[in-house]
């Protein structure tokens, strides 16, 4: 290659071509680009300019490795040479890397400029290190950059990605100057923390500044609407969003339609979608997922999802998750069954939460065996996979298989959770394993630092109450760190009506009295145990106390 003005024009020209091949994702072309500088006629290594245009390249693209090969070959490196190295690291997924390199580049003499120490900081957030994080803060503050907003928001996500909620909120105060980013990067902190209620504050507080929401604002703000139902917000939010001429945006429009379909409104998320020029896989799953919240909605569910296939839109598993709970939910195994086929054939059998929904949805259909093989046939199995197996044991009658796949899931180093006992307590009692299953209720608490919920305690008294263990049942109401249920007293005046048990039963008969004296069936179990106890006056007096609890009540009917 030839040029007038000789290889500065040549290096020019290399740098618009790789700058033109970052634009247009051209990485082939690019890599072209680079054979040609390398075999150019100057013979000269590449400039620094252009040296840095191939790092830069080749980070864009995620080819690490070659840039870092690039880097290393450079006889002189400025500032932004090693910024370029340093964000590569940092924004491939290579975080001890960069802070590796950004302590070689002061150990150089280089100095920062701010967006070194951005990447940095974003190096730190990315490896989860906040002590990290403190250091290259005070590199900033003694390199007088501590004040640019582009660190500041640098720092400030790192904190949020370290856990510190508060340590970022004392950094956006202090900033003087806040742009859109800034303020984006607090909200999403806080909806990421789960602090929904701080980030519709923090949202209002940017409006009251005059500050103008983007898309990205507009889609943390509407999450955090949807995590906490606040409909009156979704419509205050869709207004501001219709004023800033943001509905075309389909990142917006999807945060919308999910915003509207956790709130319940699907008719207002389905108005939304129709207006949609061109829906995509996020709206389509957002929609459906609010369908798979109701019931009445499942054949609307159905009827999209068939609608996108027809279309060709490519489906993933977060969307057929979201319909094999809507199968589970109403039991529907035909349509259920073509989801798996649709599933095999187009090879999205890898994703475990989808495993976990499928499994889920053959247990709820009645199809245990279905169910079994779905589970065997799982590559990668969590504690969601085996907890769904499991309650599917207990559920269909199956309490020693139960009890054996919680074995093997221990065996497996899989650590069960409280919902995992929760089914397992379950099994165990409708199998009348009435000693295993206390024992899993001990170890929940001894082995495993689980602290029983309510519907523990529940199924831990319905084991020793069916066991005829009535006085152990009783002491365990009475010891538990909550306060005893219907459920409970329920189980307790039925195992003393089956064991004869007719003064703790009075005492459990009168609980249940009290918290809901309009249910005639305590009643009946009460006076059918005095009955067998040939305590015939008290019977009578029961049964006339039924009778006055069921005058008034709307008889029942049948449709046959």
């Amino acid at each position: 290659m030839t040029l007038a003005n000789g290889p500065k024009s040549a290096a020019a020209l290399f740098s618009s071509l790789l700058q033109s091949c970052i634009g247009s994702n051209a990485f082939r072309q690019g890599k072209s680009v680079h054979h040609r500088i390398i075999v150019a006629p100057s013979a000269s290594p590449p400039d620094l300019h252009l040296s840095t245009k191939l790092v830069i390249f080749y980070s864009h693209f995620g080819d690490v490795a070659a840039a870092r090969r690039v880097f290393d070959g450079m006889p002189h490196r400025s500032v932004v040479s090693w910024t370029a190295m340093v964000s590569a690291y940092a924004k491939n997924g290579w975080p001890r890397d960069a802070l590796e390199l950004f302590a070689l580049m002061l150990q150089c003499g280089a100095r920062p400029n701010q967006f070194t120490f951005g990447s940095a900081a974003k190096a730190c957030a990315g490896a989860r290190c906040a002590r990290s994080g403190e250091q290259v803060h005070a590199c900033a503050a003694k390199g007088r950059f501590a004040g640019d907003m582009f660190v500041q928001s640098a720092l400030m996500d790192m904190h949020l990605r370290c856990g510190s909620v508060a340590d970022a909120s004392r950094l956006f105060a202090e900033m003087e100057w806040k742009d859109v980013v800034s303020w984006n990067a607090l909200i999403r902190g806080f909806v990421k923390r789960r602090h929904y209620g701080d980030a519709l504050g923090l949202f209002s507080s940017m409006l009251r500044d005059a500050m103008v929401p983007d898309h990205f604002t507009f889609g943390s703000a509407l999450k955090a609407c949807g995590a906490v139902s606040a409909l009156s917000n979704v419509e205050l939010i869709h207004t501001y969003i219709i004023k800033l001429g943001y509905l075309d945006e389909k990142v917006v429009t999807s945060s919308l339609i999910d915003a509207y379909a956790k709130c319940r409104i699907l008719s207002s998320a389905r108005v939304i979608y129709d207006s949609m020029c061109e829906p995509d896989l996020v709206s389509s799953t957002a929609l459906i997922s609010g369908y798979s919240m109701d019931r009445n909605h499942s054949e609307d569910a159905m009827k999209l999802f068939c609608k996108i296939h027809q279309e060709g839109l490519i489906i993933d598993g977060v969307l057929l998750s979201s319909l094999l709970a809507i199968c589970a939910n109403i039991a529907s195994i035909k349509f259920g069954a073509q989801l798996h086929a649709y599933m095999c054939k187009k090879q999205l059998m890898g994703d475990a939460a989808l495993y976990n929904a499928l499994v889920d949805m053959y247990a709820k259909a009645g199809e245990f065996s279905y169910a079994r093989r779905a589970f065997d046939e799982m590559p990668h199995r969590n504690v969601i996979s085996w907890t769904s197996l499991i309650t599917a044991c207990g559920k269909n009658g199956f309490g020693e298989d139960a009890v054996t796949l919680f074995d093997r899931m221990e065996e497996d180093g899989v650590k069960p959770n409280e919902v995992t006992f929760l089914a397992l307590l379950s099994a165990c009692s409708h199998s009348g394993f009435m000693n295993k299953g206390i024992d899993y209720f001990t170890s929940m608490m001894s082995k495993y630092g689980i602290n029983p919920r309510v519907e523990h305690y529940s199924s831990a008294i319905d084991l020793l109450a069916r066991g005829g263990q009535l006085d152990d049942a009783w002491k365990l109401v009475q010891k538990m760190n909550a306060e005893p249920n219907s459920s409970m007293y329920g189980a307790m005046l039925g195992a003393c009506q089956v064991h004869g048990n007719v003064l703790l039963g009075e005492t459990a008969a009168k609980n249940l009295f009290s918290m809901d004296p309009e249910s005639s069936v305590n009643y009946a179990v009460l006076a059918n145990m005095y009955a067998e106890s040939c305590l015939w006056e008290d019977a009578r007096r029961t049964r006339k106390l039924l009778a006055e609890t069921s005058r008034g009540k709307e008889v029942g009917c049948s449709v046959i």
